[in-house]
């Protein structure tokens, strides 16, 4: 179906930061709401969001179709891919195996997470202002809780890492001095934006969220 050619190869990566990267970053900062303004917060954001124009344009091209692409020919590369033992040491080898596994679950995650959220609100099944309601009733499964915790850390480690290598293929980061403090930075990223994210998803078990609050029902 691919070619494994510099192009494809160059499109993946970009699209992994731009629009892919944003849309994890802004779905974080938006889920962080509910840890740091409560339920009131969260659904404050949710609907400032979904009041942009052109909303459902923005998600079509701006979100869905370059996470498709990304997603599809990173399972292509995940399942073609070797690694480098001649240009890398064994810690960036280790690295790159774990970019392909967590792009895997990453992508299994996402596809699962649309449809018990954003799908369930396109035909209806919840309404868009009972989202923190909906969240909440997914949060307080244990095995749901679990699944999303495994989900949301190897989805930040995949952007974190593939971060990395964004930088040095882009030409960004030349040199083992550049490319070592690069690992520094993008690491220290992994662990603020799981530990973020973990705090929004406990925010969730909140007993606030069992309920709509009165801004979301007006």
């Amino acid at each position: 179906m691919f070619k494994n050619s510099y192009y494809s190869r160059k499109l993946h990566s970009l699209l992994g930061v731009i629009p892919v990267g944003f849309f994890l970053i802004e779905h974080l900062l938006t889920n962080y709401k509910a840890f740091s303004g409560g339920h009131t917060g969260f659904m404050e954001q949710v609907h400032w969001l979904h009041s942009l124009p052109l909303v459902l344009f923005l998600e079509i091209f701006g979100i869905w179709i370059p996470l498709a692409y990304h997603a599809i020919y990173g399972l292509y590369v995940a399942y073609t891919a070797r690694n480098n033992v001649s240009n890398y040491g064994y810690f960036r080898n280790q690295m790159f195996f774990l970019q392909r596994v967590t792009g895997v679950i990453t992508f299994i995650f996402v596809a699962w997470h649309f449809f018990q959220t954003r799908f369930q609100i396109a035909i209806g099944t919840v309404d868009q202002g009972e989202i923190g309601v909906h969240m909440h009733g997914i949060v307080v499964n244990p095995v749901y809780f679990v699944l999303y915790v495994i989900g949301v850390i190897a989805a930040v480690f995949h952007f974190s890492n593939g971060m990395w290598s964004f930088l040095v293929s882009w030409g960004i980061t030349i040199g083992p001095r550049a490319q070592r403090v690069s690992t520094y930075v993008w690491m220290g990223v992994f662990v603020i934006m799981s530990i973020m994210f973990i705090l929004s998803l406990t925010a969730f078990m909140d007993p606030s969220f069992q309920q709509v609050p009165q801004m979301a029902k007006g």
